[in-house]
């Protein structure tokens, strides 16, 4: 009888024993509480022993936790609409705080994040949400953090993920973009010719000082040419060639023909024969005869006069 009463007192103590027994992972802290109240100091990593009914053992994970902030529209301090979605790394500092200063710190720390991204994006200008992010991962850091540190969480990281913007504005974006690389490209292309200039006025100073640059840089793109292999070879005319027989064809066509030069000039007329009315031929007398009339004949000179070697060279029949 009396054996039996041990074994049983012993399964007693034993079964109370393993009800008290927790086991807490690496990656938790646990808070007791006992009769409702919290017991001072945090449960290490390993077993832990605890008062059946008495008692109650919370854990709490410690590690980084990455929540998605879901997509918030707003407008922008330059009245563009947007669509905007981020994310939040954070992690449990001080268990204790997180269990009793809060409640449910994973869908508080949800909320502040959705505030502070409505507010965050009312306060900046599409540019900004853009291109300077940086700026604006630290503002909603402190935004999201001031809070966070009464309840024992700690917040690494806040990144924006996306940044939707409505159709109209992208096209007009696309324009902008494209105005911007066409300028750009038209100020290079400005700036080349400009260089360029400034080279060949330079060459031709140099080439205008010494005559005979110009003959080396001529004999030197014949070579070029001529090293493609062409049929043809394009020779630069010289301009002083062209005047000179610019200056042949005038003094040839200025010259008058030699039987006009040696005509006599006709004689004026004296003012004792001039007469108010034109005077008409008086008719002869009967039986005189008429004064024979000269005919004028224009002197010509012909081609054979000019050039009598292509007469001799070239004979053919006159008319």
């Amino acid at each position: 009888m009396i054996e039996a009463i041990v074994i049983g007192g012993l399964a007693v103590i034993g079964a109370c024993a393993a009800l008290g027994l927790r086991v807490i992972n690496q990656v938790e802290r646990g808070i007791v509480f006992r009769f409702g109240r919290a017991l001072p100091g945090v449960r290490q990593p390993g077993l832990a022993v605890i008062v059946p009914v008495m008692d109650r053992l919370r854990k709490v994970n410690i590690q980084v936790v990455t929540m998605p902030i879901p997509a918030q529209e707003g407008i922008t301090r330059d009245n563009v609409t947007v669509r905007v979605d981020a994310v939040v790394y954070f992690r449990v500092e001080d268990p204790m705080k997180a269990l009793i200063e809060v409640q449910h710190y994973r869908y508080a720390v949800e909320q502040v994040a959705l505030t502070s991204l409505r507010s965050i994006i009312g306060k900046s200008e599409l540019d900004d949400l853009l291109s300077n992010r940086e700026q604006l991962h630290r503002g909603l850091e402190l935004l999201i953090d001031s809070p966070a540190l009464g309840w024992g969480v700690h917040i690494d990281r806040v990144e924006i993920k996306d940044v939707q913007l409505p159709e109209a504005m992208k096209r007009s974006m696309s324009r902008q973009a494209e105005a911007e690389r066409e300028r750009r490209a038209r100020i290079i292309t400005a700036d080349g010719e400009y260089q360029a200039a400034q080279k060949l006025a330079d060459a031709s100073g140099i080439m205008a000082g010494t005559p005979g640059a110009l003959q080396l840089r001529l004999l030197q793109t014949v070579v070029e040419v001529a090293a493609e292999k062409n049929s043809t070879l394009v020779m630069p005319f010289p301009v002083e060639m062209l005047r000179f027989f610019e200056r042949a064809a005038g003094a040839l066509s200025g010259t008058e023909p030699a039987a006009a030069q040696a005509r006599p000039a006709p004689a004026e007329a004296t003012p004792a024969e001039a007469t108010p009315a034109e005077a008409t031929p008086a008719e002869p007398a009967p039986g005189e005869r008429k004064p024979a009339e000269v005919e004028a004949k224009p002197a010509t000179t012909t081609l054979a006069e000019l050039f009598p070697s292509l007469q001799r060279d070239h004979p053919h029949p006159t008319s």
